[in-house]
């Protein structure tokens, strides 16, 4: 007669094999944080076209993306995802998800959020904090240049893709439509990620604050530096695109 105890164990690995299984299949997260490959997609970053527009009643375009406006929406996503906003265990699972538009007017703009978050995790020091902050401001610095020349790129031929409108032979209204809403979504995500640097900004300057007075620590300074810097440039972008129907977004505190 076979063993019961042999039954037993074949059984139980059968068992731990068909859930570790399916929890490899839930994961949507790589390996060191980043996104899994079959998350990814090269219009993976479309749908923030169709948030923009789609916040402020407007019909989205239904025209592929070009190679620039695709690299304008992968560049945008970091700069709109807030720092800070994902646990750890989120790098792994799930580490991926839309996020709603400035313009949804169920979204309230909370400066303290990062700075709470930043204090409450834990920490083996206040330096570590200090470097944490310095990190995701110099993030944001970096990511600054190429973002905003891409923009630029983006908005200098949709000058040029409505300038051509005029003088397409038998422009369909459909055609219209979708050039028109293209155009628009294009000016959303740039003024989007606009905003949010500015919120960043000040929930920088929130964190940092209560840093000083929690923990004093000459790193404070660069930070300080830091958060000056990327509230230069955000304060004098290289291109400003214009808000339809005057419905733009005021940063406060």
């Amino acid at each position: 007669m076979p063993d019961p105890h042999h039954k037993i164990r074949c059984f139980a690995s059968a068992l731990l094999l068909a859930l570790t299984g399916a929890t490899l299949a839930a994961c949507s997260g790589g390996d060191f944080g980043r996104t899994r490959e079959d998350m990814r997609s090269d219009d993976m970053h479309r749908w923030l076209g169709a948030e923009v527009t789609g916040s402020l009643g407007i019909r989205a375009s239904q025209f592929q993306l070009t190679d620039e406006e695709r690299q304008l929406r992968d560049l945008a996503y970091p700069m709109i995802e807030p720092p800070l906003s994902r646990p750890a265990w989120k790098s792994v699972f799930g580490d991926y998800k839309a996020l709603p538009s400035p313009w949804n007017q169920k979204i309230v703009f909370d400066r303290t959020m990062y700075g709470r978050t930043l204090i409450d995790e834990p920490h083996r020091s206040h330096s570590s904090r200090y470097a944490q902050l310095i990190e995701d401001v110099r993030n944001d610095i970096t990511r600054f240049e190429p973002f905003f020349a891409s923009a630029i790129r983006v908005i200098d031929l949709d000058k040029k893709r409505n300038a051509s409108m005029a003088r397409v032979s038998e422009l369909s209204p459909r055609e219209k439509a979708d050039a028109v809403a293209r155009m628009q979504e294009n000016s959303l995500i740039v003024q989007w990620v606009q905003q949010c640097l500015e919120q960043r900004v000040s929930s920088y300057r929130w964190a940092l604050e209560r840093l000083v007075i929690q923990a004093p620590d000459g790193m404070a300074a660069d930070a300080d530096r830091l958060i000056g810097e990327l509230a230069a440039q955000t304060a004098n972008p290289p291109v400003a695109a214009q808000p339809p129907y005057g419905r733009a977004v005021a940063v406060r505190g």
